[in-house]
């Protein structure tokens, strides 16, 4: 595309940023002197992007003060400055890959896999607030795009891509048989009587380590399933599945919550800092992260220097600062430093 000619383009969080000159770094405000907009933004107003001109070229080539003042205060704010109020949390969001359920009891007319992901996804984030589920579609498309099949889905290269690409602190794969229906009708009564049964089961994959922490299975109680008249036997699917997501919901919630959460060093641009974690999951501005080695979190001997939230980039990525010890490398690991004020 044209627009993107001479343009420098990097990759945070798996998205696609245009890094432009901020207007606000020459005023000595101690902001970073470069804005990152997303391809997407930059592309539908890249008028509105134009390199401000400085009042000696205005003087010497005669050009229009109002050039100086075509980057919106509205994209500036996007990136730097956002509410305390926002955020409804103090406790940062695991991030989880919920793949779609592997069914293979059912019809290929008839598959209740996807919907039961979805509904179950709907499920614990209802019930917790400490999770953020990663789109199963932008996953597929990384993994085609990097060559994977869905098989290798468990291989330590792939959980290793999606903790880096992504974030992602674990992934959870599920299983389902059923639902299996039973439909009577006795001489006496005129309607059917149906009630159905499957079995759901989960496995949730650290991302960081390969293993599988937990194991999870749930049944619902087939009487419960119960339904008569007409569509009977759909109702008593519907309800068979809703019954088991409930269950099920509440143990993988719990389960989730318990995850370690930890970032990671994204990019590196000068003093700036670019971390693929933002206000979505939760961190705000001048909180203190502690910096650690790749896949080192030991307090003593991975620990490598100290530093502080400026500001954030699109939907959940954010830029810090240095304010302690080493430079960090791209790919470090980071968590809240024990005193965030500090």
């Amino acid at each position: 595309m044209k627009e993107l000619l001479n343009k420098e383009v990097v990759i945070i969080d798996g998205e696609e940023y245009v890094k432009v000159t901020n207007p606000e770094a020459s005023k000595g405000t101690g902001q970073s002197r470069y804005l990152y907009i997303p391809v997407d933004e930059y592309l539908s107003r890249a008028e509105a992007f134009v390199t401000p001109v400085s009042p000696s070229e205005v003087a010497t080539k005669g050009a229009s003060p109002s050039v100086s003042q075509s980057l919106p205060i509205a994209v500036e704010k996007e990136v730097f400055a956002v509410p305390q109020s926002s955020f409804t949390t103090q406790e940062p969001k695991r991030r989880v890959v919920l793949t779609y359920f592997d069914d293979p009891s059912t019809q290929a007319d008839e598959s209740y896999g996807d919907w039961m992901a979805e509904k179950l996804a709907q499920d614990v984030s209802q019930r917790s607030q400490r999770i953020l589920f990663v789109d199963y579609q932008r996953v597929k498309e990384l993994l085609e795009k990097e060559g994977y099949a869905s098989s290798e889905l468990e291989t330590p290269k792939v959980l290793r891509l999606l903790d880096r690409a992504f974030g992602i602190h674990a992934m959870v794969l599920g299983r389902l048989s059923g639902p299996y229906v039973f439909t009577t009708k006795t001489i006496k009564e005129r309607e059917e009587t149906s009630k159905a049964i499957l079995k759901v089961e989960l496995s949730i994959v650290d991302t960081l380590s390969g293993k599988t922490l937990k194991t999870l299975s749930a049944t619902n109680p087939i009487i419960a399933s119960r339904e008569k008249g007409t569509y009977s036997e759909e109702k008593a699917k519907i309800k068979a599945i809703d019954l088991a997501i409930s269950d099920l919901g509440k143990a993988l919630a719990r389960e989730l919550d318990s995850l370690n959460w930890y970032c990671r060093v994204a990019n590196m641009e000068g003093e700036d800092i670019y971390i693929n974690a933002g206000r979505l999951t939760g961190l705000r501005i001048g909180d203190v992260m502690e910096v650690f080695r790749s896949g080192d979190l030991h307090e003593e001997k991975g620990q490598k220097s100290k530093i502080r939230i400026s500001g954030f980039l699109g939907i959940d990525a954010s830029m810090g600062r240095l304010i302690e010890g080493k430079k960090p490398d791209v790919n470090d690991m980071l968590r809240f430093a024990k005193d965030k004020g500090t």
